[in-house]
């Protein structure tokens, strides 16, 4: 059971951002200290990536582990109350972000994905896209 009526759950569930999340603006931050130049969130690409870095050809996603699903992840539980809608939920947030990733492979775009999790170890994902992007 709640422990919000449907009305308050409906308002903190709008104050849900899907932009300039901290764990984007933190990718954010590293990925500019590091000299990357870059733009945010292009609508004319699909699935509008946080990260777009133009010169390399590359987009980031960096996706939350609760609403993305990441795999063996502690923070990728569900909740108890209405698990069929969540269910469902899930289900269509993952299936989008895989048409997503697929129709940009297709453009040519190199598509990276960063977990919230990771980025307990910055060190650690910025030595990652780097590795990636240097590939080139």
């Amino acid at each position: 059971m709640d422990t919000f009526s449907r009305l308050k759950r409906s308002e903190i569930m709008q104050r849900v951002k899907s932009e300039n999340t901290r764990p984007e603006m933190l990718l954010r931050s590293l990925l500019h200290r590091r000299g990357y130049r870059f733009c945010l969130h292009r609508k004319d690409l699909p699935g509008k990536p946080d990260i777009v870095l133009p010169k390399f050809h590359t987009v980031i996603f960096v996706h939350g582990c609760f609403w993305h699903r990441h795999k063996k992840c502690k923070r990728a539980t569900t909740p108890r109350d209405n698990r069929l809608y969540w269910a469902k939920k899930f289900v269509r947030n993952t299936e989008n972000d895989k048409k997503h990733r697929r129709d940009l492979k297709k453009l040519g775009w190199r598509v990276i994905v960063v977990w919230e999790c990771q980025l307990k170890k910055p060190d650690r994902v910025l030595y990652a896209v780097d590795k990636k992007l240097r590939i080139l």
